[in-house]
């Protein structure tokens, strides 16, 4: 079992409602900076202001990119991820190009994903790609982390959350599949102390949660 500090600092304190505020933000970072969260993930509108707030701090800002559906063009994904990275990101979580994928058009996909990786990479910033493997079948999840990989992401990151949540099996293939060339980060649903120990235990590195708060009262016992 993961104690409370080790695994404040394997969450992702996240925000992506559309109705959240400037105060709710800045309330956002106030609770990661006391208890030691890894990052504060917010929309692309507050990423300064994360950046402001967090100044100092070992906690990073998080900015989601093409969030939630991917289906952008490549050169207005990477735009996006430079805005961030210029207003202060310095981890990027971008949603893969889904409908390319299933299209099987990989060569759009490799090509969207090496220019976020290029643009984060440029700037010393981490890229998570959100696979969505709620909408996957297993062959497809191979296929989408190797083109992940190959393209330099960082992180692979099982979903949104706005399709279904991340489970155990789909954080044990990913960790399979990444073979230690990158991290994993189990993403959606998870709102309780046991599902975060189980989602570490199945070998993820990061949690994206909007309950980090409560995980860790339920750690505590509190």
């Amino acid at each position: 079992m993961v104690g409370a500090r080790e695994l404040a600092a394997a969450i992702d304190h996240t925000l992506l409602a559309a109705e959240a505020t400037a105060a709710d933000v800045e309330r956002l970072c106030a609770e990661a900076r006391e208890h030691g969260f890894a990052a504060v993930c917010v929309n692309g509108l507050w990423v300064a202001r994360v950046a402001r707030a967090l100044a100092g701090s070992a906690v990073a800002a998080c900015s989601v990119v093409a969030f939630p559906l991917g289906a952008m063009e490549p050169r207005a994904k990477r735009a996006e991820a430079e805005r961030a990275l210029d207003d202060g990101a310095r981890e990027v979580d971008a949603v893969i190009a889904l409908g390319a994928l299933l299209g099987g058009d990989d060569a759009l996909v490799a090509r969207d994903l090496a220019g976020l990786a290029e643009a984060c990479h440029a700037r010393s910033a981490r890229l998570k790609v959100i696979l969505e493997c709620t909408r996957l079948d297993e062959a497809t999840k191979r296929r989408a982390a190797r083109l992940a990989l190959e393209a330099g992401a960082d992180f692979l990151k099982t979903s949104t959350g706005t399709a279904g949540g991340a489970t155990l099996a789909d954080v044990r293939l990913l960790v399979e599949l990444a073979g230690g060339r990158a991290r994993v980060k189990a993403s959606g649903g998870i709102r309780d102390a046991a599902a975060a120990q189980a989602m570490l235990a199945a070998g993820a590195s990061r949690l994206g949660t909007s309950a980090g708060l409560a995980i860790l009262r339920d750690v505590r016992g509190a």
